[in-house]
């Protein structure tokens, strides 16, 4: 794919999923996994909350506040990583801190990442990066703190 095809895709889902993020709640359901999240650099803050059903992330959703980047790409990772199991979602936050760093993936993480994928271009702007791996962060750390907790 061509760099302007590259770089109109971006901008478009990212415009697409910051003016009308999936999976955004203004209340949180009280029951299953949370976890809250801030970048002090930026001021981007998640709330994410998820439940996990025989090991299975399900009714992923968040709220919170931040740029463009962050939110959409919080929206991005809640189709992404909705109805996967922790071991998929676990690889997939990988993939995509990888192509945010600016580094790559294989092409059936590519392809998991579904439109998150187009967030690689991040890479090329580094302050931005801490924005888009917010969300992911976040899903990583509600997984731990899941895991931690059965165990």
């Amino acid at each position: 794919m061509s760099l302007n095809k590259l770089a109109f895709l971006y901008k478009t889902l990212v415009l697409e999923h910051a003016k009308a993020p999936h999976h955004f709640a203004s209340q949180l359901p009280e029951d299953g996994q949370t976890v809250t999240l801030h970048n002090p650099t930026c001021g981007d803050t998640i709330n994410l909350a998820a439940k996990i059903k025989e090991g299975r992330i399900t009714d992923v959703c968040f709220n919170g506040s931040g740029c463009t980047i962050s939110q959409a790409s919080a929206s991005m990772m809640t189709d992404t990583l909705n109805n996967k199991t922790l071991a998929q979602a676990q690889d997939l936050i990988a993939a995509f801190s990888t192509l945010a760093m600016g580094g790559k993936v294989s092409p059936e993480q590519e392809k998991g990442l579904q439109d998150a994928a187009v967030m690689a271009t991040v890479a090329e702007f580094p302050t931005r990066i801490k924005c888009a791996t917010l969300a992911w962060h976040a899903m990583g750390q509600l997984i731990q703190n899941y895991e931690k907790n059965v165990k």
